[in-house]
């Protein structure tokens, strides 16, 4: 059925680096499903049905994790023997940092603004301006992963986190916004 000892690339027959080619790995999203999809062992053995549910979620585990530079990014580290406690791991870039409380201001007087979803969408923007010049980054560190490469890598990852998470929030203040449109 599915070789649960392959990791994720192997699993989609990519080869194991940062930059992925996404048609591939959909395409192979869909006939790895296909092969292993519950409903294919329904009248099957109890055995078949759970290896069944067993692989698709290890393969939607791994579909997700590659489709997702930040996640990627976590387990290709983690191939090359790096662990991050994502709870506990922050970067030390303190120019950084401030550029990130500054958006964070800028996302909370969005929400006062004359046309606050405008103001949203120019901080997403932003956020997918400086994830996409991380990802470039990324994709150089992994190259050829040195340990001075993981380490930067992994402080590029750490501020990816940020990023994403800005980002998570700006869309949920959008949200905020229509369920109050809606309200009145």
């Amino acid at each position: 059925m599915l070789d649960f000892s392959k990791n994720y690339f192997e699993l989609f027959g990519l080869p194991v680096a940062y930059v992925v080619d996404r048609v591939r790995l959909d395409e192979r999203y869909r006939e790895l499903q296909r092969v292993v999809h519950p409903d294919r062992y329904a009248g099957g053995s109890e055995q078949e049905r759970r290896l069944s549910m067993q692989g698709s979620i290890r393969i939607n585990e791994a579909y997700e994790t590659l489709k997702d530079p930040v996640e990627r990014a976590r387990y290709l580290l983690e191939l090359n023997g790096i662990e991050m406690d994502v709870t506990q791991e922050t970067t030390r870039d303190a120019a950084f940092l401030m550029e990130q409380l500054e958006l964070r201001e800028a996302l909370e007087s969005a929400r006062d603004k004359e046309d606050p979803y405008s103001a949203i969408a120019s901080l997403i923007e932003e956020i997918n301006r400086r994830t996409s010049s991380m990802v470039g980054q990324m994709a150089i560190q992994f190259e050829t992963p040195t340990p001075e490469q993981l380490e930067a890598a992994r402080e590029v990852l750490r501020k990816m986190q940020f990023l994403k998470k800005f980002r998570f929030d700006a869309e949920q203040l959008e949200a905020e916004l229509d369920e109050t449109l809606q309200a009145r």
